[in-house]
């Protein structure tokens, strides 16, 4: 070793040294100031060292084993780090800060700092790989700690926890499509309204996936679950009371950002408390909870929206009716979520891969006590010491005492910003671009074709159940009606050229009733709710409506002569005639959802059995198949029918590519990847569900086609994923 080399490194301990120690007895803001000095000083006596040794290659390594630049956060025998001793998380400093190595941003300056650029560059090489090596380590022995944890209490009770956030992401999927019948009434909704309020959910969830999945890589899983929890509750709770469809279609896009994170974060959250032979299964069992979701939904919308006299209102401008109850009732998993996440731990592997040894042993030792002492073993002794944790490169950003506090915040989002985004990038690095683009094709595909035929059933029904309710439609040709009082309900029925005159329609209901070209002479209409109720072409003369809802919207190129509209009934009315529609929607909705429970149960026990992609694969594939029978799904029983048939082979192919997702990358990439990735399925599910929309009552067949062409393309591409069955968790 040269004399130049001695010296700095001599010098570099040397100011390390002094920094620690006032830090110590000085306390932290004096610490900071001599971190600075100490910084640029060296900086200026590495250019020094520089200028007298370039003509030296310097060693990488020191005698003693150590990487003078990149080992400087090393684990020492204990686990610990030692540049975070005596200090806390909130005193970091830069990597290389007392090794005199400079910052990224001052690198290239001048032409005389080339070498040292390139040495930087190389030692950040090598950092990488001892890096990776540190993760293959750590996952190897977090494998084995997992084993002598064993399998208990403590994992059924976070399954539950997590299983409520998974019921709350299954809930927000049909908050929207069991409200709407109710809601376009009580809004006034168009049909442009209606589409984009069942698509913004869709849209909300995209966006909420891509950011917590990437947040979640950096500031935990669970504390970034409980953000998202906690987003979604507070705005699913407004948008129950908001009275504009502007207001509503806010929220409800707010509430689909926060529950967006459930997915991504529940799944890689819960397996990295699983032991490799438990892993599979026991991520299907959570799948369960989202099917539970559905159940909540659909019973809760069975058993409340019907009910309209659960509704108050203050004058015209507030009402509160029964749907809003059912809304704010489903936010209820997502409140209990948030609180029995309270009491549960941050991943352990979280932890040890950020360079928190103490913490992540801690809840590893918390993991063994708990499920030794439910087994009736509470004498043994959680027996590893040691963890291995993976080197650290985080960057200090002196903000100094003098910063305003809004500056500080600015400066912290800016860098996580760029962290989460660095981050992301790196699930299309070589390493793993190949995967990324096949899990982008499989998960594009399985969403774009499932979410679309899930919406396409029940708008197929619908149109079904209208097409039998149009053959029923009895038709009036040019009757003449005289002094007659109509006080009972007229439904389903066509007049045309027709002449009244003299008559009282009084207290009743009109339900898809069309007058066309007819005349009404003196007569007087009272007290009139009405749905699907047009007069097109219609002449009134000398006409009273009294406390009607006949608008002038459902007066169609009509004449008014000398006819008058008194105290008409304000903004738009629940349409009370539609209660039998609105059972068969939730109860199919209902028997859909529950056909998934046998695919569940089947996928979770031959899970870890027959491996996830024979599973994804062949249950896609069976799904293909399944397609082609819709063609023969000619009734309102048989769509039903294939419906629960769809949904129970799909739920398989769901499982396992979760289960693969999590499987597939490290884990301080997991929820990064898992939440692109599930933001890709929403924004395929939005344009499947466009799609496959436009053909309903023109044609099975392209939907069918595409339906069918999805799923065999992903059935196929999954084929060419590798196994993960087996595999330590990366």
């Amino acid at each position: 070793m040269d004399e130049g080399y001695r010296d700095r490194t001599a010098f570099i301990k040397g100011a390390k040294d002094i920094a620690k120690e006032v830090k110590r007895h000085a306390g932290k803001k004096v610490g900071r100031h001599v971190d600075k000095v100490a910084d640029e000083y060296t900086k200026r006596s590495y250019a020094r060292f520089e200028e007298e040794d370039d003509d030296d290659d310097y060693p990488q390594q020191a005698q003693d084993g150590s990487y003078y630049r990149s080992n400087s956060r090393a684990n020492d025998e204990e686990g610990h780090s030692d540049s975070t001793e005596g200090h806390d998380e909130d005193d970091e400093i830069y990597e290389g800060e007392y090794q005199g190595i400079p910052r990224a941003d001052s690198s290239g300056k001048a032409d005389g700092q080339t070498d040292q650029a390139q040495a930087q560059f190389r030692d950040l090489t090598q950092y990488e790989a001892e890096r990776r090596k540190d993760q293959e380590e750590l996952a190897q022995q977090y494998e084995t700690i997992l084993q002598e944890c064993g399998h208990g209490r403590f994992q059924w009770t976070l399954y539950f926890v997590l299983g409520l956030a998974l019921m709350a992401d299954g809930v927000e999927i049909f908050v929207v499509g069991f409200v709407l019948p109710s809601a376009e009434k009580d809004m006034c909704l168009s049909e442009p309204n209606k589409g984009m309020l069942g698509l913004i959910v869709y849209l909300g969830m995209m966006v909420g996936a891509f950011v917590w999945g990437g947040l979640a890589d950096r500031i935990g899983r669970r504390q970034t679950l409980l953000i998202s929890l906690s987003i979604n509750s507070v705005f699913a709770f407004f948008s129950s009371f908001v009275q504009g469809y502007s207001s509503f279609l806010f929220c409800r896009l707010l509430s689909g950002v926060g529950i967006g994170g459930s997915i991504p974060i529940v799944f890689s959250y819960y397996s990295e408390f699983l032991a490799q032979e438990k892993r599979g299964e026991h991520l299907s069992w959570l799948c369960m909870f989202w099917m539970i979701g559905g159940i909540y939904a659909a019973a809760m919308a069975w058993a409340i929206i019907p009910h309209y006299g659960w509704s108050f209102q203050m004058g015209s401008a507030y009402q509160f009716h029964s749907w809003r109850v059912f809304v704010l009732v489903c936010a209820f998993p997502a409140v209990a979520a948030i609180a029995a996440l309270n009491i549960m731990p941050e991943s352990p592997r979280f932890y040890l891969e950020n360079g928190k040894h103490d913490e992540g042993w801690m809840i590893l030792k918390q993991v063994h006590d708990t499920n030794m002492r439910a087994k009736g073993y509470p004498e043994r002794v959680f027996s590893v010491t040691t963890i291995k944790t993976v080197k650290q490169m985080n960057e200090l950003v002196d903000m100094g005492d003098s910063m305003a506090w809004h500056q500080k915040w600015r400066t912290k989002l800016s860098n996580l910003f760029h962290q989460v985004w660095s981050n992301f990038l790196t699930i299309f690095n070589p390493e793993f671009r190949r995967t990324t683009y096949m899990m982008m094709a499989v998960w594009f595909s399985m969403s774009f074709s499932y979410y679309g035929l899930t919406v396409w059933f029940p708008d197929m029904i619908k149109y079904l159940q209208k097409q039998e309710y149009s053959s029923r439609t009895k038709v009036f040709i040019k009757e003449k009606v005289e002094h007659v009082t109509f006080n009972f309900t007229l439904e389903n029925q066509v007049h045309r050229n027709g002449e009244f005159f003299n008559n009282k329609f009084l207290n009743l209901k009109m339900k898809s009733m069309v007058f066309e070209d007819s005349l009404f002479e003196e007569c007087y209409f009272e007290d009139i709710t009405s749905s699907n109720t047009l007069f097109k072409n219609c002449t009134f003369i000398s006409t009273l409506f009294y406390n009607t809802d006949l608008f002038k919207y459902r007066l169609i190129n009509s004449k008014l002569i000398n006819s008058t509209f008194l105290h008409n009934k304000e903004g738009c009315l629940l349409d009370f005639s539609d209660e039998n529609n609105a059972y068969m929607i939730y109860f199919v909705s209902f028997l859909g959802t529950l056909a998934v429970l046998p695919g569940n149960i089947v996928s979770a026990l031959l899970m870890d059995k027959i491996g996830r992609l024979r599973m994804l694969a062949g249950s896609s594939v069976i799904s293909c198949v399944s397609c082609f029978f819709l063609s023969f799904g000619n009734s309102e029983s048989a769509m039903i029918a294939l419906l629960c048939l769809f949904g129970g082979i799909s739920i398989a192919s769901w499982n396992a590519l979760d289960v693969l997702t999590v499987e597939l990358y490290p884990s301080d990439k997991r929820t990064t990847a898992f939440g692109f990735l599930n933001a890709l399925c929403k924004l395929a599910a939005v344009l499947g569900i466009s799609i496959f929309q436009s053909f309903v009552g023109i044609t099975k067949a392209v939907p069918i086609l595409f339906a069918s062409g999805a799923l065999a393309a992903g059935s196929f591409l999954a084929l060419k994923l590798p196994e993960t069955r087996g595999m330590v968790l990366q």
